[in-house]
């Protein structure tokens, strides 16, 4: 499977985001608007090939870099499946104000847009930015609805997944919420897993949750935890090295490659409460029990 890698910088001034206009093959009527982004080189970690992108581009230094999500989703080009990995940065420049930015000779344009205005009717993006924009701002569009992209990801069932344990190792549990794509929720549980750490339980809750989707039928997921550890793994910034999360971590990869798109977003952990409290039953279920 190939593999695509991008960083994406959403520069925020005041309540906007920056975009450029990119004109295309010497057309002044084809343009293109997309976030800041680029290639990582060999050697460079992700936040220094941010950093020099937006040298490159604009002129500027960076004041603030933040991590802001790490997405991923397949899809397929020229009959081909890509593995796609973004990892999107929030930033603020370190000239701001009323300073004009320095363009190369890439782009023709730049414009602050509102965060909540709706981009994908007012601007033609790039595919990139229209992915990033769908899953982080919630600004949705198809143009052509049997196209499967980031967007469609976007647009597709959310599952919440969430595992722990009680002694690490201890007994551990799973638990799930399946959200369609309407928002509506369809299904929500816990399951117990045995004696486990706390790190191979969380890989077993996404397998559950991946299994879930599946078994409901859903071809375009995104599947969200509050574990940034295997969010990261997920995504490939970090290799999975531990051998007890390796034959999941396996079997995952494996049944992800039956969606047509797929993505992996880390919340923080009250946003998962509803999973955490279903593993969490399960766990008191088994406390129980055994006494």
């Amino acid at each position: 499977m190939k593999q695509k890698v991008r960083v994406v910088g959403i520069i925020k001034k005041d309540d906007s985001f920056l975009l450029l206009k990119k004109v295309l093959h010497d057309d002044s009527d084809a343009v293109m608007w997309s976030l800041p982004a680029g290639k990582i080189n060999f050697g460079e970690q992700p936040e220094e090939a941010m950093g020099r992108m937006i040298f490159e581009t604009l002129n500027q230094k960076i004041e603030t870099i933040k991590i802001r999500d790490v997405i991923t989703f397949t899809n397929q080009s020229d009959g081909s499946n890509i593995y796609n990995l973004y990892i999107i940065y929030d930033i603020t420049l370190a000239e701001s104000g009323d300073l004009k930015l320095e363009l190369n000779e890439k782009y023709s344009a730049y414009k602050y847009v509102s965060f909540s205005a709706d981009v994908n009717s007012d601007f033609r993006l790039a595919d990139d930015t229209a992915s990033v924009v769908s899953v982080e701002f919630g600004h949705k569009k198809i143009s052509k609805m049997n196209r499967i992209d980031a967007r469609a990801a976007a647009l597709g069932a959310t599952i919440y997944t969430d595992g722990g344990s009680r002694g690490n190792p201890g007994p551990s549990a799973v638990g799930y919420v399946i959200i369609d794509e309407n928002g509506k929720e369809i299904t929500r549980g816990g399951e117990f897993i045995g004696y486990a750490t706390s790190r191979l339980a969380e890989y077993y809750g996404l397998k559950v949750g991946i299994d879930k989707a599946l078994e409901y039928g859903f071809k375009t997921v995104k599947f969200v935890s509050d574990n940034l550890m295997m969010v990261n793994q997920m995504n490939g910034i970090y290799t999975v090295k531990n051998s007890d999360i390796l034959p999941v971590y396996e079997e995952i990869l494996k049944l992800i490659q039956r969606f047509d798109a797929v993505a992996f977003t880390h919340v923080r952990r009250e946003q998962n409460q509803v999973a955490d409290a279903e593993l969490n039953t399960v766990l008191d279920e088994y406390t129980i029990e055994k006494i």
